[in-house]
């Protein structure tokens, strides 16, 4: 697994959030299936590092809903089903879709202009077909828009929900380039707050959180479509 081979982690950093990014990376290219168990000891030994952090690390991807814990077994990556997508975008639309008006309404332009380098890494990295620097940039996109309404509580909900959903399945649609269209929703939606437009804006978010969504099931029913991933835990 490409983001699982042995690689040098400094000592001096947290190996806990290292190794955690690592897995995180492995679950974004599909190299960690949903459904599968895969044991501490032998992921250190791809990670080239002991099983402490890796166990430490799983159970923070375990408090993010991403894995689950198996008894005396190891880990297993949580299986979103149909019906998870839906609400999770159901959710997160009741949410961000009035936010949104919100800020277009409250927010300077130096507030929403501030947010476009974020709003062009988005889709740069789409562009050089940089998942993982796709996933940061948008993640930083959308809590600093949110952000602007004020309400430090509604962030932290957001945020957790994209940590449940944003990782699985998007590796796959990488390759064929499917990220751009999504990203490029990130420039328009900020040109319509600039503008004032708060009914629009909510329109594009509206439509940006659905084709997020559909995202989610197409990669998902890829990456099932393609090579099965080395099954660590069931060796």
């Amino acid at each position: 697994m490409p983001h699982l081979e042995s690689r040098t982690i400094a000592v001096q950093s947290h190996l806990r959030d290292q190794v955690a990014d690592a897995l995180r990376a492995a679950l974004i290219a599909g190299e960690l299936r949903p459904g599968v168990i895969y044991s501490a000891p032998t992921l250190a030994a791809d990670l080239g590092v002991s099983a402490t952090p890796v166990r430490e690390a799983m159970l923070d991807l375990a408090r993010e809903g991403l894995v689950e814990a198996v008894r005396n077994k190891g880990f297993r990556v949580t299986e979103m089903t149909e019906r998870d997508l839906d609400e999770f975008t159901e959710i997160r639309t009741l949410i961000e879709v009035p936010t949104v008006g919100r800020v277009a309404a409250t927010a300077s332009a130096e507030q929403l202009e501030s947010l476009r380098p974020l709003a062009q890494q988005i889709v740069t990295a789409a562009q050089e077909h940089d998942v993982l620097k796709y996933l940061e940039s948008d993640h930083r996109f959308h809590l600093a828009l949110l952000a602007l309404a004020g309400n430090h509580h509604l962030v932290q909900v957001v945020a957790d929900l994209r940590k449940r959903s944003r990782l699985f399945g998007l590796g796959s649609l990488n390759e064929t380039g499917r990220l751009a269209a999504s990203a490029r929703e990130h420039i328009e939606l900020l040109d319509l707050l600039v503008a004032g437009r708060g009914q629009d804006a909510e329109n594009c978010m509206r439509r940006h959180l659905a084709h997020v969504r559909t995202l989610w099931a197409d990669g998902r029913a890829e990456a099932e479509r393609r090579e099965p991933a080395l099954r660590l835990g069931g060796r």
